[in-house]
């Protein structure tokens, strides 16, 4: 274990912050942020040490990041590598609950100056009987939106006063948990299709770490206030400490300074970026599934399939072989396939129009600041209630369905029903589709609010701040 980069500040004076992200990029990439958005106001009195495997410092060690944040490192070993994950998630997702507490405690044993707070990742259970052996103020961040971490939350209580087994998918008589407080009639049959679309073990520890929190000293969500207002006004009752939603803790203090920095030429921009200078106003649909679970081969031939037969102008970030020359031909010439692309730069372009979505939460996040309406197509966890309140509480948002196919009986969204929804969701002369771009900069305006200075995550930002500050006087 080790530390780069010495302390910029003194240490007689220094409040030093140490975060504990869970090692993978929806979670390190949020915590960053948060971390850079503590030292927006020039703090000069925040020293942060940012804790990740040797892996992931070799992904974003070279990231530009403010001075007062340093990493230190725990070796490679104590968790499998990234690669694996997406193998075996339960494993992986077990070893990180497991295998890293030990070596966490022996690296807090070594950093200067004191360690004063932890900023831990929800879904590392075991930062927070660290930080409150320690007598440390600990700081959980939940880096999915406040509604599932509420879902969870309510769920937990109720099968606990009932008796009943935390997996659902075991509870044969579905009318017993048809009624649970807290959760309206959509939410619960989310929670009936997360136990059963995904590994239950996985959605046990989940709700594990859920409910530790309620030993910690604060909760943060990397959501909006006025995204989530019933899911966090109900957290903040049920919890004793300070419920801070922070959001979106996405990177666009770096956004809006290239804006600050650009100049008019862009002949030095990435070549997708000028390639999309030269598109018409909303009219490129952005295309990117996340950066871990992907979609069978199958469904990638359907979309390029269908996104050629669209007419739609596209910009697809497609991984691995999806990203390859023969993708790129069988996709026809209207679009872009890039294997990575400055996601937020992007959504925040004027040609951008809709955005085909995984619906994880950092993405969401993004498209709303963007002021962009999405084509939702969960995967994984959280993303279907994700992509719930992108379609029917926000309405800036289609769903796409996917049915049985073939004689194999494969899931998919044939190229047929692609080339049809994307050729209307990015009509422009459509009435739908403008009432659906409008809802979306409204969305939009009100994000920029919460963060501008005194809108709601802007000033949950302040009273976080000076909060650990004064635990730490």
């Amino acid at each position: 274990m080790s530390t780069m980069e010495p302390s910029v500040v003194e240490q007689t004076t220094v409040h030093h912050v140490v975060a504990m992200p869970f090692p993978g990029r929806g979670h390190i990439n949020p915590m960053m942020n948060l971390c850079k958005l503590l030292l927006s106001s020039k703090e000069p009195n925040l020293l942060i040490t940012f804790v990740v495997t040797e892996e992931w410092l070799s992904y974003i060690g070279s990231d530009p990041k403010p001075e007062n944040i340093r990493f230190a490192t725990m070796p490679n070993g104590v968790v499998p590598p990234e690669s694996l994950k997406a193998v075996d998630f339960f494993g992986f997702y077990e070893a990180v609950m497991t295998k890293m507490e030990a070596p966490f405690e022996r690296l807090l044993d070594q950093l200067e100056p004191p360690v004063h707070s932890i900023l831990g990742d929800v879904e590392l259970p075991w930062v927070i009987g660290v930080g409150n052996r320690r007598n440390i103020t600990v700081a959980s961040l939940w880096t999915m939106p406040a509604t599932f971490f509420s879902m969870l939350h309510h769920f937990h209580l109720f099968a606990r006063s009932r008796h009943l087994p935390l997996d659902l998918s075991q509870v044969e008589d579905k009318l017993v948990v048809d009624h649970i407080p807290g959760l309206s009639s959509a939410q619960v049959a989310d929670l009936q299709t997360l136990f059963h679309e995904n590994d239950h073990r996985v959605v046990l520890l989940a709700m594990e770490c859920i409910e530790r929190v309620s030993k910690a000293q604060y909760l943060l969500f990397t959501s909006v206030y006025e995204l989530e207002p019933q899911a966090i006004d109900s957290l903040n009752a049920i919890f004793p400490f300070s419920v801070y939603p922070i959001g979106p803790a996405i990177p666009y203090l770096e956004l809006q300074q290239d804006r600050k920095h650009s100049s008019e030429s862009s002949h030095n921009d990435p070549s997708y970026l000028q390639w999309l200078d030269s598109q018409p106003v909303g009219s490129v649909l952005y295309i990117s599934l996340g950066s871990f679970l992907s979609v069978s081969s199958a469904q990638i031939g359907e979309i390029a399939a269908g996104l050629r037969d669209s007419g739609v102008r596209f910009l697809w970030v497609a991984r691995g072989e999806s990203s390859s020359q023969l993708m790129k031909e069988r996709c026809g010439g209207l679009g872009l396939v890039l294997p990575w692309c400055d996601q937020l730069k992007v959504l925040c372009h004027s040609s951008i129009g809709g955005f085909w979505t995984h619906c994880g939460w950092n993405s969401t996040l993004e498209a709303v600041f963007a002021g962009v309406p999405m084509l939702a197509f969960p995967l994984f966890l959280d993303q279907v209630a994700n992509s719930r309140l992108i379609v029917e509480d926000w309405r800036i948002g289609w769903r796409i369905k996917r049915s049985k196919v073939g004689s194999d009986d494969q899931i998919l969204v044939t190229k047929e029903e692609i080339s049809e929804l994307v050729g209307r969701f990015m009509d422009l002369e459509s009435g739908e589709v403008k009432e659906l771009r409008e809802r979306a900069r409204g969305l939009k305006y009100s994000c920029h609010q919460a963060i501008a200075e005194g809108g709601s995550s802007h000033s949950n930002l302040d009273a976080f701040r000076r909060g650990i500050s004064q635990s730490h006087g």
